[in-house]
C-alpha cells in the first residue's frame, strides 16, 4: 500500500496518549486507524442522514436496537484489539 508523509499538530497531552497506546504498531498505524475509524463514521453518518429524509425519522425503539448493537460492536472490537486479533480477518 502506497503511503505519503504528512506534518500534523497534535496537543502535547494527546499524543503522550496516543504514543502509550500505539506503543509497538507505532504512531503512523494508530493515527492511520484512527482516521479510517472517522472516516467510516462520518460515511455512516451520511447515510443515516439520507435514510431519515427517505423513509423518516427513527422511532425510540428503533434508535436503542441500533445503540444495543453498537455497544456489541464496540465491545467486539475491543476483544479483538485485547487479543490482537484487530484487522486480521480472522472469525470471531
Amino acid at each position: 500500500m502506497a503511503t505519503k508523509k504528512v506534518t500534523v499538530t497534535i496537543p502535547e497531552d494527546l499524543l503522550d496518549e496516543i504514543r502509550a497506546e500505539a506503543a509497538e504498531r507505532g504512531i503512523s498505524a494508530y493515527v492511520a486507524e484512527a482516521l479510517r475509524f472517522k472516516r467510516d463514521r462520518d460515511r455512516l453518518g451520511e447515510l443515516s442522514d439520507w435514510l431519515q429524509e427517505e423513509h423518516g425519522p427513527l422511532t425510540e425503539e428503533e434508535r436503542a436496537t441500533a445503540f444495543e448493537e453498537l455497544e456489541d460492536l464496540d465491545a467486539e472490537h475491543e476483544r479483538r484489539r485485547a487479543t490482537g486479533t484487530h484487522g486480521t480477518g480472522e472469525a470471531a
